[in-house]
């Protein structure tokens, strides 16, 4: 297969006059224009061709949510998330009782050979402040004691992130048992002060989740003003933020400010996409028993007085970042390709490798979808 007359989007800029090849699913060559010898000819017609986007966080899609823990609802999720050109992404929990959580893990398990978008899951919760709980379920919330949090150190080949307040007793001894197990933490749904951060930190925590949302800022402490998670995020170097580029959940001076910070691979575009993602306006689902309902492209709880995740989809999230905040596009797909992967270990996905997966979006110039591929494999075309 060769992908020809395409815009291909690179870290550093978009190029013209490449052909980028394609052979048992895996990307073979990237080469200056040529006749095609028996290859099936992909023939962009000016459109940009990009990596694959990779989500860290989805929770749902088309009234369906991670917690249902089968392969119907899965598939379904994904499906969707193709439409917005994503070829990789976590399946992401919600806090609920630790069996809940381990039953999806389970199920993770059994499906990603089959459905192959699922790069693993993201456990949001139940390790997380009541403070600063958001959509989250506020009963249903625990402390991190080893007791509570051992039937996931049983996963953790499919547990890829996990979402924790770093201020709870006990949270640095889970960091160090996920990292030790090569699972990214995120801080996260938090009230921490700086040096909770720093101190989670100097443990391995790498991340932190929907930056601005749900966590701790700058505030008196005594007679000093002390900083909080959002701001320890964005003066470290090293850690990466999730940002929900929807234009709902972060305005756009925040958006531009943790640019200016953090720059594109610093930041981690995500939808933090519910089961309302995809429905109708006025449609109701639910997020693990919360009542929930769409309106206006965004997913609320259903008394209306906050956000419940997103019904965005990355290309959603890249317009918003190219159009809004001024970003260049390739930095734009940076954010939703080689960042992301990067900051999970998928080696062999998010960017134009040789040897790496053929998951490749084709996009118009008025930054659409048209076309989605997953290790060659075509599963969406609009």
């Amino acid at each position: 297969m060769i992908f020809k007359n395409g815009r291909l989007i690179f870290p550093n800029g978009v190029r013209d006059g490449l052909d980028l090849l394609v052979e048992d699913s895996l990307i073979t060559a990237i080469r200056g224009q040529a006749p095609a010898m028996g290859e099936q000819i992909i023939d962009l017609e000016g459109s940009y061709l990009a990596p694959g986007f990779v989500d860290l966080h989805v929770h749902g899609a088309m009234g369906h949510d991670t917690m249902e823990a089968g392969a119907e609802a899965f598939r379904a999720i994904c499906d969707y998330h193709a439409t917005g050109g994503t070829t990789s992404l976590l399946l992401t929990t919600a806090t609920a009782p630790m069996k809940a959580i381990a039953n999806v893990v389970r199920a993770v398990r059994d499906c990603r050979s089959s459905i192959e978008q699922i790069a693993g899951v993201h456990v949001e919760g139940p390790f997380i402040s009541k403070a600063r709980a958001g959509a989250q379920r506020v009963a249903l919330i625990r402390k991190p004691t080893s007791k509570a949090y051992a039937p996931l150190l049983e996963h953790c080949d499919v547990i890829k992130r996990m979402t924790i307040a770093p201020e709870l007793p006990g949270a640095l001894e889970l960091i160090d048992q996920l990292r030790a197990n090569g699972v990214s933490v995120s801080g996260g749904h938090s009230d921490a002060w700086e040096d909770d951060a720093r101190e989670a930190f100097e443990h391995g925590m790498r991340s932190v989740t929907h930056t601005f949302n749900c966590m701790s800022t700058a505030r008196r402490r005594g007679i000093d003003r002390v900083a909080g998670l959002v701001e320890f995020a964005m003066s470290e170097p090293e850690i990466m933020c999730e940002l929900i580029a929807d234009g709902h959940h972060v305005s756009p001076t925040l958006m531009k400010m943790l640019y200016r910070a953090k720059g594109a691979r610093g930041i981690c575009l995500v939808t933090d996409a519910t089961a309302g993602a995809g429905l109708p306006n006025g449609s109701k689902f639910s997020l693990y028993g919360t009542k929930c309902i769409t309106e206006e492209g965004v997913c609320l709880l259903a008394d209306r007085s906050a956000l419940a995740g997103s019904a965005a989809r990355m290309i959603d999230l890249i317009r918003t970042m190219v159009t809004k905040i001024g970003v260049p596009l390739p930095e734009a797909i940076v954010m939703a390709t080689d960042t992301p992967a990067f900051a999970i270990g998928l080696s062999n996905k998010g960017q134009f490798k040789i040897g790496g997966d053929a998951d490749l979006v084709v996009i118009s110039p008025e930054l659409q979808v048209q076309r989605t591929f997953l290790r060659g494999n075509e599963v969406f075309r609009a």
